[in-house]
């Protein structure tokens, strides 16, 4: 065969001369290896990395298993993200908490919060509980979770404030799923201020936390 072709180019770079013959596959050089694939495949084996802004905290406490834990409360873009940390990061749960600490964490949250979103929180602690308030507390009260509503278009939703008893609550979301009721969601939740004020403030007339005014006198005591 000529090394020059009949377009008088070398027939091996000759698209034309050299389409179905052994020298085809010489025109297409080896793809050089970028490293790209392994670097994609690496960063598919981590885990995302949580966002970790500014944050005011409570505990330790120790859950089920033993493990240790503590809560911190945390602004996020969009809002306060309340979850639980370990020494392996963020959990994947809805966050379990001390009542009282609850008052604690509202108290320091000045120092992370904007001064409008801190007043939120810190004015939802003010109520006074049912059973100080000139009314006697109706039955069954304190177990009813304190509640923020939430909806969007049929979408229901809500923000709880929890008893689970030994002076602890659950703070977590709830949504309505047509056919199978409230469902729990385990996650850290996170919305607005004025969402959490709205829970706290009804979890403090039921007297689930202690309400500001309380915290105060215990403190003197």
């Amino acid at each position: 065969m000529s090394v020059f072709c009949r377009h008088n180019r070398y027939t091996v770079d000759c698209p034309i001369c050299s389409k179905g013959t052994v020298l085809e596959g010489a025109r297409k050089p080896a793809r050089r290896p970028t490293g790209g694939g392994a670097r994609r495949e690496k960063a598919a084996d981590r885990a995302p990395a949580a966002f970790s802004g500014r944050y005011v905290t409570a505990g330790p406490y120790d859950d089920e298993a033993g493990s240790s834990y503590e809560v911190r409360l945390e602004r996020v873009p969009g809002g306060i993200r309340l979850a639980e940390w370990d020494g392996s990061g963020l959990r994947r749960r809805a966050p379990v908490l001390a009542a009282a600490d609850v008052t604690s964490l509202v108290g320091a949250a000045g120092g992370v919060l904007d001064g409008r979103d801190a007043a939120r929180l810190a004015g939802a602690l003010q109520v006074a509980p049912a059973a100080t308030a000139g009314r006697p507390a109706e039955a069954g009260e304190k177990t009813q979770p304190g509640v923020s509503r939430g909806r969007s278009g049929d979408f229901k939703e809500e923000l709880r404030v929890e008893p689970l008893g030994e002076g602890r609550v659950r703070i977590a979301r709830w949504v309505l799923r047509p056919g199978s009721g409230w469902q729990l969601q385990e996650a850290p939740p996170m919305l607005p201020a004025a969402r959490y004020a709205e829970a706290l403030e009804d979890a403090a007339r039921r007297g689930l936390v202690p309400s500001a005014s309380d915290a105060g006198d215990a403190a003197r005591l």
